[in-house]
């Protein structure tokens, strides 16, 4: 059993919409395992943004440095017009740029590392394999260009020489993006690959990308992920196409085991994942790097749902799942998982299952099986059966 000394503090973050909901639901599973966490409530999103035109406060920074991990619930993002609009009287007109939390987190932590893992909830143990997304580059690094750059223009130029035209519409009605790799982001995204398939248990590693089009690029990658995969000779490492391992992670994901890939094509291959799961109601998602870590559902803040009490929470106990993981309770990250997987198949359901049970109901229904499992099995510590309604954070 885990060492149940040593307290951990989480930096607690509702964020919008479903995202205050669902934390509800799942956050009182940590005080029903007896969990030796302290919670530290912080501010986050869109509610930041319209009282102070910074979605991610200093206070919030702090709260997030001085903890062990942060729990995420969800973001609301909207357009550049509707930013401006909703930012108060006083500090509309001031330039303010609206930068998305997750990015924000993502970069200010350096956490590089997006880890999607894929599970088969039927209980069947069919498939069970993860997608680790690279978080900092690739065509996400930022180099998007709403007109053709002066500095593009050459080489514009030079593919003009070759048959390739470019300026049919002018240097003011084309737009530009570009695919950033670099060997450092490469090689550390590759290596924590191999350190997770090496961990968990996994014989191959796939690395995810388009050769036989984006050639220059993808065999600079494909030489780092050959260097990298020589060092870890118990595991297999191989290259394939991303359209294929699309077709393939629908057709039989029992192929994959890790699959790594850059920004975009990992962005993609992970929501397919959740699809092949059950949906993104059962999706989590860990971000990792040397500066900290994060776990959140990936579903959003779905504000059209948001006050209805009908949202899935399942995603979030994944989420916290990831996260007793990281921090060194693999049993009761086993107990949360399994009782996900034991609920999604019961009665117990909300709307995008099919079902009429509001989000509390599911919640209080997968707690429940947490703590049967974990009653089964525990002898070091007691386990509460007063979860219910024992954490909350609407008052935030």
């Amino acid at each position: 059993m885990s060492d149940f000394h040593t307290r951990k503090r989480i930096c607690v973050l509702p964020g919008d919409g479903i995202g205050i909901e669902v934390m509800n639901a799942a956050l009182p599973v940590l005080q029903a395992l007896n969990l030796p966490f302290d919670l530290e409530f912080g501010d986050i999103g869109w509610e930041c943004w319209k009282r102070e035109g910074n979605t991610v406060p200093d206070e919030t920074w702090k709260k997030i440095s001085d903890c062990d991990a942060t729990l995420l619930g969800a973001i609301t993002s909207k357009p550049l017009a509707e930013t401006e609009a909703e930012l108060p009287p006083h500090l509309q007109g001031q330039n303010r740029r609206y930068v998305s939390p997750v990015i924000q987190l993502r970069q200010n932590l350096d956490l590089y590392a997006n880890v999607r893992p894929v599970t088969d909830m039927t209980g069947e143990n069919r498939f069970r394999f993860v997608v680790i997304r690279e978080n900092t580059e690739g065509l996400y690094a930022g180099l998007d260009f709403g007109r053709i750059p002066d500095a593009f223009l050459p080489l514009l130029e030079e593919r003009e020489a070759l048959g390739a035209p470019w300026h049919r519409d002018g240097q003011e009605d084309a737009t530009i993006s570009v695919r950033l790799q670099t060997r450092s982001g490469l090689e550390r995204i590759f290596e924590y690959a191999f350190e997770y398939a090496a961990n968990q248990g996994f014989e191959r590693v796939t690395f995810v990308d388009k050769p036989m089009v984006l050639r220059h690029s993808s065999a600079f990658a494909r030489r780092v992920f050959e260097g990298v995969a020589q060092r870890y000779p118990g595991i297999e490492g191989v290259i394939e196409n991303v359209d294929a391992v699309a077709l393939w992670m629908v057709q039989r994901p029992e192929r994959f085991s890790v699959v790594v890939a850059e920004n975009m094509f990992g962005d993609i291959l992970s929501d397919l994942g959740a699809g092949v799961m059950g949906g993104l109601g059962f999706a989590p998602s860990g971000n990792f790097g040397k500066l900290g870590a994060y776990f959140e559902p990936v579903h959003g803040s779905a504000p059209a749902h948001a006050g209805l009490n009908k949202a899935n929470p399942s995603a979030m106990f994944m989420a916290i799942a990831l996260m007793l993981e990281h921090l060194g309770y693999p049993q009761e990250a086993r107990y949360v998982t399994a009782a996900v997987s034991r609920v999604s198949r019961s009665t117990v359901r909300t709307y995008d299952m099919g079902g009429s049970h509001t989000t509390a109901q599911v919640g209080e229904a997968i707690i429940g099986e947490c703590v049967s499992m974990a009653a089964l099995t525990s002898t070091e510590r007691p386990i509460s059966n007063s979860h219910l309604g024992a954490t909350h954070v609407e008052a935030l």
